[in-house]
Formats: structure tokens, sequence, C-alpha cells
């Protein structure tokens, strides 16, 4: 049983998490995305890229990658984005890329593919493409070794189709292992760090280590060859921005920041690739504070506030993944441990140490792209499959301390906005009474409604995105009711969406038209016209003709 003290004093993760970080409180400034994004003078000349790689990269990957098209920007291009005329009423569309659009060697693959589906996207109205950019592949086998060859080519290819492109920082793990056809693990050296200290990963109360993100408990001591975890990361995006700063608020208008698993900023207390269905077993997460640096953290804040005795781990009584809450010692409603001075101590330091993590990576990356014009956001996750308890143990396990009698997100969304981040989430397609069937205790527009008005109430902008590929008439009408939502009575939101993925499904012809029509309510235009280049229009259809049966196959 977890041990309590009704004469506790209140205690705030502040206390012990951060009192040696000065933190820097800069003014959230409300962004557009409208706004012009080339001068008109850019229009008449070449723009040609030189990306200054370390020397001694293995590939000898210097030299210069020079997106010409000819001299001066194309029709399309202006049309899309790069002109002042163009004025979007509704909210861009963006389209994310198949994970494995660049390879293991920095090449991009299916280029043929790849460019005819960009000149789809393009005349269908689409403001960009969403391109992770993995830590795994571009520092993959020496530390402060980067080859961007694949991102840079794939940037190119989106300004020749006149699209936008945003640049995710995936300092995670994809995939579930090298059987994964998707597997993309964190970089080799920083895998070697961690054979020799496991405890660089994340480890459950069984013992069971976590490989999809590098431990916060270690955030900021030198443990990767020198470096801290947030150096690295640091050093990552300032490479990024050197080497594509000819494109940063041009091209690339926006940034999104990874800070944990699946990018999200959270605790693998389930492992991503079951969160798609995790809602259907209900499973309640672990607390992931067992590696000897989170314990550390953990028994030095216990020590401070005088209970010795709640600093050796997480808590008693949390029950199996597969419990019901209601029969947990912890999760359970009525005199559940979570709604005790204990419950209140831990909670807030797993949720603080979270919150300071963020807090960290935000700070760096401010100050990188400070001046690119560029946005910059991070990403939550959309844990629902307990949202209708009192306790929400899965989102506690996450790192989101959210429950019937705290609002769990608002911290968060102040501490986005302190720096100027916008907050993207997933699940805006799904709907209580089709989730309510199969798990009663879920609600995901709940839970996307108060992350909303979190969103709202701090000025913050918002990046949706669906959770299935699912590209059906109800879930992109859920989507715009989602939108409307937090649009409503907001004098100039600033909403977009990332549609996840581009696939073969998605140019088959039935979800390909459902997919222009929603384009179309988004941006509240009625007539969509692309010019292609010099030789005039080229009819939506006529595109789709060209181009579905080499997409239909091209993404197997």
């Amino acid at each position: 049983m977890a041990i309590a003290s009704p004469s506790t004093p209140s205690f705030s993760a502040s206390l012990c998490s951060s009192r040696t970080e000065s933190t820097r409180f800069t003014r959230f400034s409300s962004v557009s995305f409208t706004r012009q994004v080339l001068q008109p003078r850019l229009s008449t000349r070449r723009l040609a890229v030189a990306s200054r790689l370390n020397s001694s990269s293995p590939s000898g990957a210097g030299g210069s990658v020079s997106p010409d098209n000819g001299g001066e920007l194309h029709e399309y291009e202006l049309f899309h984005g790069f002109s002042p005329q163009r004025r979007r009423r509704g909210s861009p569309v963006f389209v994310t890329l198949p994970v494995d659009a660049v390879d293991a060697s920095g090449q991009v693959r299916r280029r043929r593919a790849m460019a005819q589906s960009f000149r789809a996207l393009s005349a269908a109205g689409v403001d960009g493409v969403v391109m992770e950019v993995w830590w795994g592949l571009v520092e993959r086998n020496e530390p402060r070794v980067y080859d961007w060859r694949g991102y840079l080519e794939l940037v190119a290819l989106a300004r020749r189709s006149g699209l936008k492109v945003r640049a995710v920082m995936a300092f995670h793990q994809c995939g579930t292992g090298p059987d994964d056809p998707h597997w993309i693990p964190l970089p080799l050296w920083a895998l070697e760090e961690i054979d020799k200290d496991p405890d660089l990963a994340y480890s459950d109360r069984f013992g069971r280590r976590n490989m999809e993100y590098i431990s916060l408990g270690c955030d900021i001591l030198p443990v990767l060859r020198g470096r801290s975890p947030i150096q690295a990361y640091t050093d990552f995006m300032r490479n990024f921005r050197d080497a594509f700063r000819p494109f940063l608020g041009v091209i690339i208008t926006g940034i999104q920041v990874g800070m944990g698993p699946a990018g999200e900023l959270r605790y693998p207390s389930c492992p991503s690739q079951k969160l798609t269905w995790a809602w259907r077993s209900r499973e309640l997460g672990e607390f992931q504070c067992y590696d000897k640096y989170m314990l550390a953290s953990l028994n030095a804040c216990a020590r401070e506030i005088g209970m010795r005795e709640w600093g050796n781990g997480g808590p008693i009584g949390a029950g199996n993944l597969m419990h019901d809450p209601e029969h947990t010692e912890f999760f359970r409603s009525d005199n559940g441990s979570w709604n005790t001075p204990y419950g209140a101590f831990f909670l807030e330091w797993y949720s603080g140490m979270l919150l300071l993590h963020g807090e960290r990576i935000c700070r760096e990356a401010e100050t990188i792209f400070r001046g690119t014009e560029v946005h910059i956001s991070a990403k939550l996750a959309g844990i629902h499959w307990h949202y209708s308890t009192q306790s929400h143990p899965s989102e506690l396990t996450a790192g989101y301390y959210n429950t019937s009698t705290r609002d769990g997100y608002l911290p968060i969304a102040r501490m986005f906005g302190r720096y100027g981040f916008a907050i993207c989430c997933t699940g805006f397609e799904m709907r209580d009474v089709e989730e309510k069937q199969m798990n009663p205790a879920s609600s995901p527009e709940g839970f996307l409604r108060q992350l909303l008005l979190a969103a709202r109430v701090c000025d913050i902008p918002l990046e949706g995105e669906n959770s299935a590929a699912s590209l059906d008439d109800e879930s992109f009408q859920q989507v715009l009711k989602m939108w409307k939502f937090y649009s409503n009575g907001v004098e100039k939101p600033s909403f977009s969406f990332n549609l996840t993925r581009m696939d073969k499904n998605m140019f088959e012809y039935q979800n390909w038209a459902r997919f222009t029509r929603f384009v179309r309510q988004m941006s509240d235009a009625s007539i969509f016209r692309a010019k292609l280049g010099p030789g005039g229009d080229m009819n939506l259809s006529s595109m789709l003709d060209a181009t579905r049966l080499g997409l239909a196959f091209a993404y197997s």
C-alpha cells in the first residue's frame, strides 16, 4: 500500500527539478499561417543551397544541392504559397511523407513516384508535406557527422512542386525491431553507449527497458561520449539550421521538435506500436521511473521534503497493465492513492520532470531557430482510453498529471506558449460514439476538447493529425468538427492539419476524391486551380488519371 501522510508539506516539482536552471519567459506572439513567405525579388533568381557537412563523413557528403528550376519560379510555385497575391481564408493541409522516404544510405526512395505524388498534392491544393528527419539516419554512425543529402533532395523536390515543408526533428526510434520494414533505431553510436550503460534507457518496475528514446533522467549528464542528450539534440538542430538555412521561412515553414517516444512529449508508458490499439485492451501503462537517473532524482526530492520513504520507486498498488483501474489501490476512484498527499508528491515530480524536459528542448530550439521565420511546434499524445474515469491512469503513467480534479494540459500549453511553440496532437478523426462501444471509459473527443481549450486560453496555434489511416467521409467530417470547435469565436485562429500519411491507398480514386474534397473544405475555397508550369492549367481529374495508376503500386 502506498505510504501517505496527511501532514506532508506541499510539493512543487520545481523545488527539485529546475531550481539550478534559469527559465527565460518570452511573450508568445500569435502565429498566422497566411503570411507572405517569399520576397518578390527572389522570383527572378536561382536558389542554390550549399550544405557543408562534416568533412569526415564516410559518404563524403559535401558539395551542393541546387534545386534549380531554370532561373525563375514557375507560375504554379507562385500560386502555391510563394506569392503575396495568394491568400488562404481557411486552414492549410499538409501530408506526412512515408516513413522510409529516405533510406538508411541517405537516398530518396522511389524518386519518380515521389515527384508524381508531390505534383498531385500540389494540384489538390495541399499546402505542403511533413518530412520526418530521423536522428538515427542523419547522425547514424558517428557523433557530429551529419548526412542531410536525402532530406535536401526532398526539400528541393517540394520547392519545384510548389509545396512547403514541415520538418520533424525525430529523435526517437521508429518500428519494433530489425524485422520491421520501417525500422529506424537510434544512432548506432548512441546505442553503443546504451549497451555500456543500460540505465540510459527508460525502465519500468519489472526492469523492462524501452529503447524508443533516451531517458530524460540523464538529460544534462555527459553520457553520450562527452555530450548530454540535450546537447546532442541541440547540435543536431543547429546543424540542420545551417544546412537548410536558405530554405528556412521560404520552403521550410515549420519545425516540429521531437521530445519523446513517437516524437511526443511523454514517457513510453506503453510501447508506441501498441498505442494504436491500447484503448481496445484498456492498458493502464507503467510508470517509467526505474532507471538509476530517474530514481536518483525521485530520491533527492523525497529527501528534500523529509519523506525519504517516498523516494524508493514508483507507486505501490498501481496494478498490472490489463487491470481495471477500479481494482487497483492507486488508480481506483474511491480512496485511491493518486488522490493522497503521497500521490500528489509522486505525480507532481513525475509530470514535473517531463515538463522540465520539454522546457529544456524548447529553450534550445527557440534560440537556434530564432530569426528564421519558421513556426516551431511540439507534439502531445492523444491518450484517451481512461479519460472518463476519475484518475485517468493511462494519462498519469504517460506523464500527464490530468485527473478529474486537476487540469494536466494547461501547464504544458503555458510552457509551450512561453517559447512560441504550437501544439500538435493526434486523434482528430476519432469519435466518442464509436470508441465507447468498445471501451466505455474512452473519450477521444473529451480529451481533445480539453486540450483545444488549453491551447485557446494560451493563444497557441494548433496542428491536428489523424491517428489512423482512415480516409472515409466520417473521419474527415470529424476533423472539420474539431477544427470548428477550436476556431469558434477566435478572431484569428491558427489551425492546420497534417494528414498521416501518404501511401498507395491515398491515391486510390475514391480516397483521393474524398481527400481533395476535405482540402477544399479546410481552405474554405469554392474552386481549386493550379497552374502547373507555363503550359497553362491542368485539370485536377486529368492529374489524377495521369498519376493514379503509377501511384497505386508505387508505395507497396
